[in-house]
């Protein structure tokens, strides 16, 4: 992929994950409406497209129920605010093992395996215009867990999602992700415009030296949409190195907790934060219709 700043780029902001931040910031929202209303003032404050996962409204823990994510859809659209709704598939591959002496069978806590359809129900309920695809199985250092997605089950995933109309965003954590991604794309199984999202820094996935991230956008095809972020006190600096790359930016509080030293943050300041280190390179923010435009979405009511 050449190295050339775009003319325009696109912030997503990642409201609020799957992880445990919401045990240390009480801006990470939880329940749909929390979801629902974070994704739109991060809307007001400039990003185009929303990435959501789900909690559990109770505890917090990550959820994938299928009426939660409706709810969070509908109260998105019903809003006056307009912005591309994005929403995980990552969740129904996660494998804990026993313990290393016995490693079968597999621990019930904290394991949750299930099938290519029950891990897009939720995207056939609502019809988002992009979901993700996790395009690869790595090691997760939050626990002792493996995320897990085969090629069959990528496959079969993918296939779903393009039969729904449903654009694919790739996720990449490491640079075999993304050559395997290029072999699904050459089967016909992600449609064009091909997307992808660089995720840098999760462990143990690709640190985010500059160094490594050069790699990952080095092995983007120049044809492929492509945006990246880092997690943590990396997230601003990565604004501009996806920018200066030739990406568009990812932001929210699925990566990152903190505005500043002392200041937790919530997805308007972080997107907010972002959109002036864009402004200040002198590049274009983009508006959702414009992203519609550029991926050839369809936005379309629930079903």
């Amino acid at each position: 992929m050449p190295l050339a700043m775009r003319k325009k780029v696109f912030i997503t902001a990642a409201v609020t994950g799957s992880g445990s931040t919401q045990e240390r910031s009480d801006k990470v929202p939880r329940s749909p409406e929390q979801i629902a209303h974070s994704a739109i003032e991060a809307a007001k404050a400039g990003a185009a497209v929303v990435h959501c996962h789900v909690r559990d409204p109770e505890t917090g823990a990550p959820d994938r129920a299928v009426h939660l994510y409706r709810e969070v859809v509908e109260r998105i659209r019903e809003s006056a605010t307009d912005v591309v709704i994005n929403l995980t598939a990552g969740m129904g591959g996660d494998i804990v093992f026993g313990p290393t002496d016995a490693p079968l069978p597999l621990s019930e806590q904290g394991t949750d395996m299930v099938s290519a359809a029950e891990r897009v129900a939720h995207l056939e309920a609502c019809l988002p215009e992009i979901a993700t695809l996790d395009c690869g199985t790595m090691n997760f250092a939050e626990a002792d867990y493996v995320m897990t997605n085969t090629p069959g089950m990528l496959r079969d995933m993918s296939k779903r999602m393009a039969d729904l109309g449903i654009r694919i965003e790739i996720e990449a954590f490491d640079t075999g992700h993304l050559w395997l991604a290029e072999q699904l794309v050459s089967e016909g199984l992600i449609p064009a415009p091909v997307m992808v999202q660089l995720c840098m820094g999760i462990p143990w996935g690709a640190p985010n030296d500059l160094n490594t991230f050069m790699a990952m956008i080095n092995n983007v095809p120049s044809d492929w949409v492509s945006s990246a972020f880092s997690i943590g006190r990396h997230q601003m600096p990565y604004v501009a190195a996806a920018v200066l790359a030739g990406a568009n930016v990812r932001v929210g509080l699925e990566d990152n907790l903190w505005l500043g030293k002392g200041h937790l943050a919530t997805n308007a300041e972080l997107v907010g934060r972002a959109a002036s280190i864009i402004d200040a390179m002198g590049v274009e923010i983009m508006t959702p219709d414009e992203v519609r435009a550029e991926l050839n979405l369809t936005k379309r009511d629930l079903p």
